[in-house]
């Protein structure tokens, strides 16, 4: 069996997220399509406290863009390349993906959809449909005429329209067209949704679908664990175990053993392994590098937890933390929040990891001001939280 190393093993990690492609002074749709072969999908996140989950992941890659490429990209019929699925969570996928989640629709439709079967009726969403069919891209909003609202699922207080929409979307019979300036859901008819060539495409048999799913996990993970890959597409074991072994026995992937890891790894065939990987980027805590939390901490040494959901005082980093990629190491995180008002880039907190090299602060310190750049901000102020905070306000200089 092959062997990599924990440094190999981060460097393919890192090429095979794309953070070995070129910049561009001036991302285009082609760079963007790049950057999403990388990735596989953009995790869609409500959370706005710096920019919308899916923008960052390509900003992180493709350094500063018009966000109107992504809104060009998952818009319109003939020319859309994106399309919002339960594919990992919620995620913009490629549209040519639509025919390899059927089998998920199917798997959605017994079970009323993805968590709750209260207030889904095929008579509601009978009508839902046809109202769609009639008036166009609606959110749930524009069809609740009133409808029941039950509390019984994480605190949300989805209506009766809101759940039956969310499970025709789920089983395919609606797709997401786009969304409005609130970020509400527009759903509409798939026909008017997807592409011609995507709605003629043949199903997939389910261990088909299975494996190109596993396939496209492998392509963007570069080097993963079974676990993992199944992680990506947020498959099940039975699903995932079968694919890894068939892509195995045709050579796709190869089994290695990678220093430290107890489970076994899978190698890609068509993996690059860099000699030396000189990214710089702030990482969305839904960015694919990370989000798989076992994997950030095994291949990198980062654990890391999300604490939107924490109570403030028992915050250890911070509300909204991005990890600091810096060469092939995550050497730091920030919790940042745009104060769009003021104009102002806050650094709330800043922390950096044991292994973090003298200059961390000073490339902390230009990375945010690229990122403040394209977000519009004027300014960026560092608060006084966290072992790195005194260097970075330093070498952020006064605002």
């Amino acid at each position: 069996m092959e062997s990599l190393s924990l440094a190999q093993a981060r460097r393919v990690a890192l090429a095979a997220q794309g953070f070995l492609d070129p910049a561009h002074a001036a991302p285009n749709l082609a760079t963007l399509s790049r950057t999403v072969r990388r990735t596989g999908v953009l995790q869609v996140d409500s959370v706005n406290v710096l920019t919308r989950a899916h923008y960052m992941p390509l900003y992180s890659r493709m350094g500063p863009y018009d966000p109107e490429l992504l809104h060009r990209a998952a818009s319109g019929r003939a020319q859309r390349r994106l399309v919002e699925y339960w594919a990992h969570v919620q995620a913009y996928m490629p549209v040519e993906l639509w025919p390899h989640m059927q089998h998920r629709m199917e798997q959605y439709r017994p079970t009323r959809g993805k968590w709750w079967t209260a207030g889904v009726s095929d008579a509601l969403a009978a009508s839902l449909c046809a109202q769609i069919a009639e008036r166009g891209p609606s959110t749930a909003r524009d069809l609740d005429e009133g409808l029941p609202r039950s509390k019984d699922h994480w605190g949300w207080n989805w209506s009766d329209a809101r759940r039956t929409l969310d499970y025709l979307f789920v089983v395919g019979d609606l797709a997401i067209a786009g969304r409005n300036s609130a970020f509400e859901v527009l759903y509409d008819l798939p026909g008017r949704v997807l592409p011609d060539t995507v709605l003629r495409a043949a199903t997939p048999a389910p261990a088909d679908a299975h494996r190109e799913l596993v396939r496209r996990a492998a392509v963007s993970h570069g080097v993963a664990t079974e676990p993992e890959l199944r992680d990506y597409y947020r498959m099940k074991p039975a699903e995932s175990q079968a694919a890894v072994s068939s892509l195995v026995e045709d050579g796709e992937l190869v089994p290695v053993q990678v220093e430290g890891l107890t489970r076994p790894a899978y190698l890609h065939s068509g993996a690059r392994l860099p000699r030396r990987v000189a990214a710089r980027a702030l990482l969305s805590p839904f960015d694919p590098l990370v989000w798989e939390r076992t994997r950030a901490e095994s291949l990198f040494g980062f654990r890391y937890r999300i604490e939107i959901y924490v109570p403030e005082a028992k915050r250890e980093f911070g509300y909204y933390v991005l990890p600091f990629l810096l060469g092939d190491r995550l050497v730091g995180r920030v919790d940042l929040k745009a104060d769009r008002k003021a104009s102002v880039l806050v650094v709330k907190a800043a922390h950096a990891e044991q292994h973090a090299p003298e200059q961390t602060a000073a490339e902390l310190a230009a990375e945010l001001g690229a990122l403040a750049g394209w977000l519009g901000l004027e300014d960026i102020r560092v608060e006084r939280r966290g072992d790195l905070a005194g260097a970075l306000a330093r070498a952020v200089g006064p605002a």
